[in-house]
């Protein structure tokens, strides 16, 4: 078994970097957790619900009552064993005596855990660097220099923090492709000479301001490598910020909760803030997911009405200043002035990238909080199911069923069509049971008798165009405070769902729970069979089957794939593979698929004492659960967006040198461009030297 190297970083709990937490979500784990619910019993929910036939049209009380039949009988439909026992695809266990070097797709030697300040990838892999924050894309815009930048450069360039990344083919351009990136926040103490927390410049917010959002950048392919690199000023790149207009679309579009000074429509937004994960559509458009928009608003503390007040702390908003001091420049980040703007922000955006004017869509009908990514897969009726997570300790996983089914024509009225399948629809929340006594379930992480954390689950409808399945809440308030909707009807409590994606083999859907150091601590929610270890360090994957393997389906069966960890640490299982044969792994956070059905993890705040990483998977046959290593990011970096095509692998390396006491003038890393350089996060491409396909 591999030894893991020191602790690098020992002044923050988990394995972020105390200057991680600030920025990225405005020191969360040191606030109050939101979720202050005690989730009441589902069945008293069900009465209730099922006691408004005479509000609900009878296909809702339809779908009320096979959830509330499903929570109440405690058994779903067997999905599991029956996709396994018709061989599915991808499913059925290979021969036994397979190739010794991995399933097919993870054949590469696994690297090591380090603390390399470089992305150190495979033997016989390359790699380069496709494009880093500052890079000019738009015509016009300046060569990056690191002490003369300006907001309108800004505007103009490649920027800060890339997390989702996506590949689209660009027809009628060969060896191009479309690349696109979204942009989660900003480290303002690495960006900028001279930085002062306390007293930032107008001009240093307006550069902050224009380096979030998203970005479009057409991409060259190198032949007989896996080289990319970006083409600047091309005609659909594109640059999306905080000045940037944005539509809010959907059933909750001109709600009254929607409205400011600004915009009395409650239907125009300016901008986007932190964007994370996100999603591709099978009808070519992206999805990017608004995350921890709650620390870019000030002063809820002076907030004096008690229901607005009540329902910002939900969402995390308590405090006075923020960190970055925005309010001080822009009222509509002051609460005590625009109490109604961040109802505009906290959710999917989808934008059209092969249409450099198209005004890019908040789609309300998938609920409204800290959205980690949105992956849509179809229904066999051609229907859009949109899977999601809450990126909070002790929130919840959601799923979004839309009324209309996609068109396959490449016509303007068959596009015009599909950009709207996200707007009308049905909202989700899961309830997950366990199938083991409780008191086999002891916070330790010791597997129960039968072998596996597992058990079945409800999706409980929230919301379905202008009705609410939720006592006492409008279908405005349902999207506006999902979360207070979710709370109402019992849903469960889960260790930060993150990225959560459908196999596109086997319609398995996986769910990155990063951590939750406070499970079970004084006053909170202990552990369950879902979230079977208390003070969980190290997170765990999720295994969903819907029932029927149907993606509308109202219920589900699930298992947990990997408990991640130390494989010499008790608490972790690896789908039942050999744990000393599988590469450490802690704290998953975005996932993808590769061509094989293998399941890829990016991790971020690893707790093992190594950088984070790129670790593929197995999901099936005789290797399933074997986790190996493909590669690590530099100091103070976390894995982002991965990419995994046939001849070459992607990912955003996010906040290079991000640790406690860096500065501009003091960075803590050399990546990328060497000793002497600020830090600038960046995307990279790897490829076998061979020029052969990854993996195989």
């Amino acid at each position: 078994m591999r030894k893991l190297l020191p602790l690098v970083d020992r002044s923050h709990n988990g394995g972020r970097s105390a200057m991680t937490c600030h920025y990225r979500c405005g020191d969360a784990c040191f606030q109050e957790v939101p979720n202050k619910s005690d989730n009441t019993y589902f069945g008293d929910i069900v009465h209730e619900a099922l006691s408004r036939r005479s509000m609900l049209r009878a296909g809702a009380v339809a779908t009320v009552a096979a959830a509330g039949a499903a929570a109440l009988g405690g058994a779903a439909a067997p999905a599991f064993a029956a996709d396994e026992a018709k061989g599915a695809k991808g499913l059925k266990p290979s021969k036994p005596g397979g190739r010794p070097d991995g399933a097919k797709g993870l054949r590469f030697t696994p690297v090591e855990p380090n603390t390399t300040d470089a992305v150190v990838v495979p033997p016989g892999h390359d790699q380069n660097v496709v494009i880093r924050w500052g890079d000019p894309i738009l015509r016009g815009a300046p060569a990056f220099d690191p002490r003369r930048q300006s907001a309108k450069a800004q505007a103009g360039q490649f920027g800060y923090n890339n997390d989702f990344l996506t590949l689209l083919p660009l027809p009628g351009e060969h060896g191009r492709q479309l690349l696109f990136a979204n942009h989660e926040y900003t480290n303002e103490e690495l960006m900028f000479p001279g930085y002062d927390r306390n007293d930032p410049t107008a001009e240093q917010v307006a550069i902050a301001q224009a380096a979030h959002g998203l970005s479009v950048v057409i991409v060259q392919e190198e032949r007989r490598t896996g080289k990319l690199t970006a083409v600047p000023r091309h005609r659909l790149n594109r640059r999306l910020h905080t000045a940037s207009e944005f539509r809010l679309t959907g059933p909750a579009a001109g709600s009254p909760l929607l409205r400011t000074s600004k915009d009395r429509t409650g239907t125009k937004v300016f901008g986007t803030l932190n964007n994370c994960a996100g999603g591709t559509t099978p009808w070519g458009t992206v999805l990017s997911g608004e995350e921890n928009f709650n620390q870019y608003f000030a002063n809820a503390a002076s907030v004096t009405d008690p229901e607005t007040k009540q329902r910002l702390a939900r969402y995390g908003m308590t405090g006075g200043a923020t960190s970055r001091k925005w309010e001080r420049f822009d009222d509509r980040f002051d609460l005590t002035k625009e109490p109604n703007e961040p109802n505009r922000f906290g959710w999917v955006v989808e934008l059209d990238p092969y249409d450099p004017d198209f005004v890019p869509r908040k789609r309300t009908a998938l609920g409204r909080f800290k959205h980690e990514g949105a992956e849509p897969q179809l229904t066999a009726d051609g229907r859009a199911v949109v899977y999601m997570g809450d990126d909070e300790r002790f929130d919840y996983m959601y799923k979004f069923v839309s009324s209309k089914a996609m068109r396959k024509g490449r016509g303007r009225a068959d596009r015009e069509h599909n950009l709207t399948l996200l707007d009308e629809g049905t909202l989700y929340v899961a309830k997950l049971t366990g199938d083991s006594p409780a008191e086999e379930i002891d916070g330790s992480g010791k597997l129960p008798s039968d072998g596996e954390f597992d058990g079945s689950g409800q999706w409980i409808p929230l919301a379905s165009g202008d009705r609410s399945f939720v006592p006492g809440m409008s279908a405005d308030e349902v999207y506006v405070h999902t979360r207070i909707a979710a709370d109402r009807v019992g849903a469960t409590k889960m260790d930060r769902p993150e990225d959560v994606e459908p196999s596109p083999r086997t319609g398995r859907v996986y769910a990155a729970l990063t951590n939750n150091t406070a499970r079970g601590t004084e006053g909170r929610a202990p552990a369950d069979e879902a979230n079977p270890r208390n003070e969980n360090k190290h997170g765990h994957i999720l295994e969903l089957a819907e029932n029927w393997g149907d993606p509308a389906s109202d219920g589900f069966a699930w298992r947990l794939f990997l408990v991640c960890g130390d494989p010499e640490d008790p608490s972790t299982y690896f789908a039942g593979y050999p744990k000393d044969r599988v590469s450490p792994i802690s704290c998953p956070d975005n996932v993808t698929f590769d061509a094989y059905g293998n399941l890829w993890i990016s991790t971020d705040g690893n707790k093992l004492g190594t950088h984070d990483g790129l670790f593929g998977v197995a999901t099936a046959g005789d290797r399933r659960g074997e986790v190996k290593q493909f590669l690590t990011v530099p100091r103070g970096a976390e894995t982002c967006g991965p990419i995994v095509q046939e001849d070459r692998v992607l990912v955003a390396v996010q906040h290079p040198g991000e640790i406690s006491g860096a500065s501009f003038e003091k960075p803590q890393s050399q990546w990328p461009d060497g000793p002497g350089r600020v830090n600038r996060p960046a995307v990279v491409s790897v490829w076998r030297r061979d020029g052969k396909r990854i993996g195989v």
